[in-house]
This record gives structure tokens, C-alpha cells and sequence, in this order.
């Protein structure tokens, strides 16, 4: 029985959990060959660690599941017409097209998102409709074949909601014990409408440079999209 391929795609700029949080589920996916790739195989940095002996992205013929992490690099990205065509073609048969945090900007440049409910980190949910996507506040959205995950940390949820798509919840739930993923933070902070207001304007004001780059390349993205 040919292997169930899975396609992490990374990029430079790629927030490394995004990534590692999901990778840490999927690689347990049974009878699956995980593949991490990238623009010419190149080394990726993110936030100081180095992922290495990577597969070159346009050297990979197929997959089954197609998985795009966010990052601030997701503004480059998107502009990046090399790397978009990449995305474009592999997501085009893919069985499921999903993402991570910002991910879904990247999928939603590809045409993936339009008519499509999909989730992004809370900061950006503003630009999905530039996409034609109608935006979702959950934590993981499932709109057919299209599963995208809220920010940073929502990668591990989603990627167990696609193990149980992939492996029947049993295995799912075993996969779940098996890393203890219990979560009890330790502050009531993780979500806008949970956290104090000055934390929130903390946050704010850390993002604010970013706002009106990743708005602007948003919307050239969102010009050149062509229905995938």
C-alpha cells in the first residue's frame, strides 16, 4: 500500500512552532512518509534554529496533505511567484490543503480559500476576505478538504483534528495521551478577548510594523490570485 505522503513547506521567516508542533503529531501518522521542503532544498533559519537537509520543493511530484506554517516571513511569500507556484501545483491534488497561524495567507494567495471558511492568528484574520475567505475564530476551521489552524500554539490542535481525519479518533486520542497534551496555562491570556487590555495593547504596539507591510502584500497577493 503506497505511503501517505505529507508536505510541511517551509520558508524563510517560518515561526519554527508553527511547524514543529504539528511535524510532532503527523510524523506518528501510520503508514506516512513526512516530508519537509523548501525552495531548493535551502536551509531554513527560523527564530534561531536552522532546519537542515531539507527536499527541494519543486522536486516533490505529489502529495496527500499539503501543510503551510504561518510566520512573519509570510509577507515575502506571498510575492515570492516561484514559491506560490510550488504551492499552487502541490495543493492543487492534494486530499487536504491545510495551514497553520499565517499560513493561511499563503493559501488563501493560492486560491485555496475562496468560498472557504478558514482561521489565521487573531492579529490577521482582517485580511482573509481579500481573499474571498470568510473568516472563522476558531481554534481549527474544516471547510471540505480546506483545515487551517488559529495562531502559533493551534497547530497542535489542528494537527490532531487531521490525525483523526487521517487514523480514526482512537488512534488520534492515543497519539494525544502518548504526549500529554493536556494544556493548563498558566495565565488566562491567550486570545484577545481573554487577555487584560494592556497586555493586549502590548502585543498590539509589537505588531504594529508589520501592519501595514503584510496589508499591502495581502492585497497585491490577493490581485495576481488566480483560482487554483
Amino acid at each position: 500500500m503506497p505511503k501517505l505522503q505529507i508536505v510541511f513547506v517551509l520558508y524563510p521567516g517560518v515561526t519554527h512552532l508553527d511547524f514543529t508542533g504539528p511535524h510532532q503529531v503527523l510524523v506518528r501518522t501510520p503508514n506516512a512518509e513526512v516530508v519537509v521542503a523548501s525552495m531548493g532544498g535551502q536551509d531554513i533559519e527560523a527564530e534561531g534554529l536552522v532546519f537542515t537537509k531539507l527536499a527541494d520543493l519543486a522536486k516533490i511530484a505529489r502529495c496527500d496533505v499539503l501543510c503551510v506554517p504561518g510566520g512573519f516571513g509570510t509577507t515575502d511569500a506571498m510575492l515570492d511567484d516561484a514559491f506560490m507556484a510550488e504551492v499552487r501545483r502541490l495543493g492543487a491534488d492534494a486530499t487536504y490543503v491545510t495551514s497553520v497561524c499565517t499560513g493561511s495567507l499563503i493559501l488563501g494567495a493560492a486560491g485555496f480559500l475562496q468560498g472557504r471558511e478558514a482561521a489565521t492568528h487573531w492579529a490577521w484574520r482582517e485580511l482573509l476576505p481579500s481573499f474571498g475567505a470568510t473568516v472563522s475564530e476558531a481554534r481549527v476551521a474544516r471547510d471540505g478538504r480546506v483545515i487551517t489552524g488559529g495562531g502559533v500554539t493551534a497547530g497542535i490542535d489542528f494537527a490532531l483534528v487531521l490525525l483523526e481525519e487521517l487514523a480514526g479518533r482512537d488512534y488520534a486520542e492515543a497519539v494525544q495521551l502518548g504526549l500529554e497534551y493536556a494544556p493548563a496555562p498558566p495565565f488566562n491570556a491567550g486570545r484577545p478577548e481573554l487577555a487584560r487590555p494592556e497586555v493586549l495593547a502590548l502585543v498590539k504596539a509589537r505588531m504594529a510594523a508589520a501592519v501595514d507591510s503584510r496589508a499591502e502584500a495581502a492585497a497585491q497577493a490577493a490581485e495576481r490570485m488566480a483560482p487554483a
